[in-house]
Protein backbone atom coordinates (compact mmCIF):
# COMPACT_ATOMS: atom_id res chain seq x y z
CA UNK A 1 0.00 0.00 0.00
CA UNK A 2 1.59 3.02 -1.46
CA UNK A 3 0.76 5.94 1.51
CA UNK A 4 1.10 9.76 1.75
CA UNK A 5 0.56 11.65 5.31
CA UNK A 6 -1.65 14.94 4.70
CA UNK A 7 -1.81 17.35 7.59
CA UNK A 8 -4.88 18.50 8.94
CA UNK A 9 -4.35 21.33 11.44
CA UNK A 10 -2.55 19.29 13.94
CA UNK A 11 -3.57 16.19 12.88
CA UNK A 12 -1.50 13.97 10.62
CA UNK A 13 -3.60 11.55 8.84
CA UNK A 14 -2.79 8.90 6.27
CA UNK A 15 -4.16 8.06 2.40
CA UNK A 16 -3.11 5.91 -0.59
CA UNK A 17 -3.81 6.02 -4.22
CA UNK A 18 -7.19 4.28 -3.66
CA UNK A 19 -8.89 6.22 -0.54
CA UNK A 20 -8.50 9.70 -0.41
CA UNK A 21 -10.84 12.53 -0.03
CA UNK A 22 -12.52 15.53 -1.92
CA UNK A 23 -14.28 18.79 -1.37
CA UNK A 24 -17.48 16.85 -0.34
CA UNK A 25 -16.20 15.33 2.79
CA UNK A 26 -15.20 19.06 3.85
CA UNK A 27 -19.01 19.93 3.00
CA UNK A 28 -20.69 17.26 4.63
CA UNK A 29 -18.31 17.47 8.10
CA UNK A 30 -19.34 20.94 7.94
CA UNK A 31 -22.89 20.29 7.26
CA UNK A 32 -23.22 17.59 10.04
CA UNK A 33 -23.60 20.12 12.97
CA UNK A 34 -21.76 17.69 15.19
CA UNK A 35 -21.16 19.08 18.79
CA UNK A 36 -18.76 17.48 21.85
CA UNK A 37 -21.55 15.59 23.31
CA UNK A 38 -22.27 13.78 20.25
CA UNK A 39 -22.16 10.33 19.36
CA UNK A 40 -21.40 9.93 15.79
CA UNK A 41 -21.46 7.24 13.13
CA UNK A 42 -19.59 7.92 10.07
CA UNK A 43 -20.70 5.54 7.37
CA UNK A 44 -18.19 4.32 4.47
CA UNK A 45 -15.62 6.70 6.20
CA UNK A 46 -13.32 5.67 3.91
CA UNK A 47 -9.61 7.06 4.91
CA UNK A 48 -11.53 8.62 8.10
CA UNK A 49 -11.75 12.13 6.71
CA UNK A 50 -15.11 13.30 8.09
CA UNK A 51 -14.16 11.84 11.72
CA UNK A 52 -11.02 13.66 11.21
CA UNK A 53 -12.51 16.86 10.70
CA UNK A 54 -14.66 16.56 13.62
CA UNK A 55 -11.88 15.92 15.86
CA UNK A 56 -10.07 18.72 14.52
CA UNK A 57 -12.68 21.79 15.17
CA UNK A 58 -14.95 20.10 17.74
CA UNK A 59 -13.56 16.58 19.24
CA UNK A 60 -17.41 14.71 19.63
CA UNK A 61 -17.45 12.40 22.56
CA UNK A 62 -17.18 9.68 20.35
CA UNK A 63 -17.49 8.98 16.84
CA UNK A 64 -17.44 5.23 14.88
CA UNK A 65 -16.01 4.68 11.90
CA UNK A 66 -17.53 2.05 9.41
CA UNK A 67 -15.62 0.79 6.43
CA UNK A 68 -15.90 -2.86 4.38
CA UNK A 69 -12.35 -1.93 2.85
CA UNK A 70 -9.22 -3.56 5.05
CA UNK A 71 -6.95 -0.88 3.49
CA UNK A 72 -9.09 2.05 4.75
CA UNK A 73 -9.34 0.95 7.96
CA UNK A 74 -5.57 0.25 8.17
CA UNK A 75 -4.94 3.82 6.82
CA UNK A 76 -7.72 5.44 9.87
CA UNK A 77 -6.20 3.00 12.39
CA UNK A 78 -2.71 4.13 11.72
CA UNK A 79 -4.06 8.07 12.07
CA UNK A 80 -5.95 7.03 15.17
CA UNK A 81 -2.60 5.93 16.84
CA UNK A 82 -0.44 8.47 15.93
CA UNK A 83 -2.79 11.38 17.12
CA UNK A 84 -3.88 9.52 20.36
CA UNK A 85 -7.22 9.61 19.01
CA UNK A 86 -8.28 6.23 20.97
CA UNK A 87 -10.56 7.40 23.07
CA UNK A 88 -12.58 8.89 20.28
CA UNK A 89 -12.34 7.00 16.68
CA UNK A 90 -13.58 3.78 17.20
CA UNK A 91 -12.75 2.31 13.57
CA UNK A 92 -14.48 -0.17 12.64
CA UNK A 93 -13.87 -2.56 9.47
CA UNK A 94 -17.44 -4.30 8.71
CA UNK A 95 -20.13 -4.78 6.22
CA UNK A 96 -22.51 -1.65 7.29
CA UNK A 97 -25.52 -4.15 6.16
CA UNK A 98 -24.47 -5.82 9.06
CA UNK A 99 -22.77 -4.22 11.79
CA UNK A 100 -23.02 -6.80 15.14
CA UNK A 101 -24.55 -4.85 18.09
CA UNK A 102 -21.89 -6.56 20.30
CA UNK A 103 -19.58 -3.64 17.99
CA UNK A 104 -22.54 -0.93 17.65
CA UNK A 105 -25.60 -0.98 19.34
CA UNK A 106 -28.59 -0.27 18.12
CA UNK A 107 -30.36 3.43 18.99
CA UNK A 108 -27.62 4.50 20.39
CA UNK A 109 -26.31 7.21 18.07
CA UNK A 110 -26.85 10.99 18.20
CA UNK A 111 -25.84 11.71 14.12
CA UNK A 112 -24.81 9.77 11.35
CA UNK A 113 -23.12 11.18 8.87
CA UNK A 114 -22.51 8.83 5.25
CA UNK A 115 -21.10 9.56 2.31
CA UNK A 116 -21.59 7.14 0.20
CA UNK A 117 -21.15 5.88 -3.34
CA UNK A 118 -22.46 7.75 -5.39
CA UNK A 119 -23.27 5.48 -9.07
CA UNK A 120 -24.46 3.11 -9.32
CA UNK A 121 -23.21 -0.93 -10.21
CA UNK A 122 -22.44 -1.36 -13.44
CA UNK A 123 -21.51 2.58 -14.85
CA UNK A 124 -18.33 2.27 -15.83
CA UNK A 125 -16.89 0.73 -12.80
CA UNK A 126 -14.22 -0.84 -14.69
CA UNK A 127 -11.93 2.03 -15.24
CA UNK A 128 -11.36 2.30 -11.60
CA UNK A 129 -9.47 -0.37 -9.33
CA UNK A 130 -11.86 -2.39 -7.65
CA UNK A 131 -10.69 -0.61 -4.09
CA UNK A 132 -11.86 2.57 -6.40
CA UNK A 133 -14.90 1.40 -7.88
CA UNK A 134 -16.44 -0.17 -4.07
CA UNK A 135 -16.27 3.47 -2.85
CA UNK A 136 -17.89 5.45 -5.84
CA UNK A 137 -20.24 2.62 -7.08
CA UNK A 138 -22.92 0.78 -5.30
CA UNK A 139 -21.24 -2.64 -5.23
CA UNK A 140 -21.11 -3.10 -1.87
CA UNK A 141 -24.14 -0.81 -0.60
CA UNK A 142 -26.21 1.27 -1.93
CA UNK A 143 -29.15 3.75 -0.71
CA UNK A 144 -31.57 2.16 0.87
CA UNK A 145 -28.79 -0.11 2.80
CA UNK A 146 -27.27 3.36 4.33
CA UNK A 147 -30.72 4.86 4.98
CA UNK A 148 -31.71 1.34 6.67
CA UNK A 149 -28.56 1.04 8.43
CA UNK A 150 -28.79 4.93 9.66
CA UNK A 151 -32.18 4.16 10.73
CA UNK A 152 -31.22 0.87 13.25
CA UNK A 153 -28.32 3.10 14.91
CA UNK A 154 -30.34 6.60 15.45
CA UNK A 155 -32.08 7.11 18.58
CA UNK A 156 -35.09 8.78 18.64
CA UNK A 157 -35.19 11.86 17.11
CA UNK A 158 -31.39 11.23 16.25
CA UNK A 159 -30.05 13.14 13.07
CA UNK A 160 -28.80 11.68 9.46
CA UNK A 161 -26.34 14.08 7.30
CA UNK A 162 -25.71 13.23 4.11
CA UNK A 163 -24.26 14.04 0.46
CA UNK A 164 -24.81 12.95 -2.73
CA UNK A 165 -25.90 13.76 -6.11
CA UNK A 166 -29.05 15.49 -7.35
CA UNK A 167 -30.00 12.97 -9.37
CA UNK A 168 -30.26 10.83 -7.10
CA UNK A 169 -32.24 12.91 -4.44
CA UNK A 170 -35.57 11.07 -4.98
CA UNK A 171 -33.86 7.76 -4.17
CA UNK A 172 -32.08 9.28 -0.82
CA UNK A 173 -35.87 10.96 0.40
CA UNK A 174 -37.69 8.00 -0.16
CA UNK A 175 -35.25 5.57 1.28
CA UNK A 176 -35.31 7.70 4.24
CA UNK A 177 -39.04 7.99 4.80
CA UNK A 178 -38.76 3.98 4.33
CA UNK A 179 -36.64 4.19 7.66
CA UNK A 180 -38.14 6.29 9.44
CA UNK A 181 -36.18 8.88 8.54
CA UNK A 182 -37.68 12.71 7.51
CA UNK A 183 -36.28 14.30 5.41
CA UNK A 184 -35.99 18.27 7.02
CA UNK A 185 -33.56 20.24 4.89
CA UNK A 186 -31.91 20.03 1.70
CA UNK A 187 -28.65 22.23 0.54
CA UNK A 188 -27.67 22.23 -3.10
CA UNK A 189 -24.15 22.86 -3.80
CA UNK A 190 -22.86 24.71 -7.06
CA UNK A 191 -18.90 25.79 -7.93
CA UNK A 192 -20.65 28.87 -8.93
CA UNK A 193 -23.92 30.73 -9.51
CA UNK A 194 -24.30 30.37 -13.13
CA UNK A 195 -23.80 26.34 -12.98
CA UNK A 196 -26.44 23.52 -12.19
CA UNK A 197 -25.71 22.08 -8.77
CA UNK A 198 -23.18 18.89 -8.64
CA UNK A 199 -24.25 18.26 -4.89
CA UNK A 200 -26.93 17.97 -2.80
CA UNK A 201 -26.71 17.96 1.63
CA UNK A 202 -29.42 16.78 3.37
CA UNK A 203 -30.87 16.50 6.88
CA UNK A 204 -33.12 14.36 8.30
CA UNK A 205 -34.46 13.30 11.37
CA UNK A 206 -35.68 9.92 12.81
CA UNK A 207 -39.19 9.98 14.07
CA UNK A 208 -39.99 13.64 12.70
CA UNK A 209 -43.22 15.04 11.64
CA UNK A 210 -42.75 15.11 7.54
CA UNK A 211 -41.61 19.06 6.20
CA UNK A 212 -38.79 19.81 4.62
CA UNK A 213 -37.46 23.18 4.06
CA UNK A 214 -35.24 24.00 0.71
CA UNK A 215 -32.25 26.05 2.30
CA UNK A 216 -30.47 28.83 0.29
CA UNK A 217 -27.73 27.25 -2.37
CA UNK A 218 -23.81 27.12 -1.30
CA UNK A 219 -22.08 28.79 -4.24
CA UNK A 220 -18.00 27.72 -4.25
CA UNK A 221 -16.80 30.07 -6.26
CA UNK A 222 -17.19 33.49 -7.25
CA UNK A 223 -17.38 34.78 -11.02
CA UNK A 224 -13.14 35.03 -10.87
CA UNK A 225 -12.95 31.97 -9.52
CA UNK A 226 -11.90 32.62 -6.67
CA UNK A 227 -13.51 30.89 -3.45
CA UNK A 228 -16.37 32.35 -1.62
CA UNK A 229 -16.04 33.06 1.81
CA UNK A 230 -18.24 30.87 3.12
CA UNK A 231 -16.71 28.28 1.33
CA UNK A 232 -13.46 29.48 2.16
CA UNK A 233 -14.10 29.54 6.14
CA UNK A 234 -15.40 25.64 5.59
CA UNK A 235 -12.17 24.35 4.05
CA UNK A 236 -9.87 26.72 6.20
Amino acid sequence: MNTEAFQLGKIKMYVSDDHRFGTDAFLLAYYAGVRHNSVVCDLCTGCGIVPLIFCKNIMPQLIYAVDIQDEAISLLRRTVSENDLENVIQPILCDLRNIPASVLARETVDIVTANPPYMPGGSGYEKNSYAQAIARHELMCNIGDVCRTAGGLLKYGGLLKMCHRPERLSDVICSMRENKIEPKSVTFVHNSINEKPWLFLISGKKGANPGMIIEKPMILRNDDKSYTEEYSRIYE
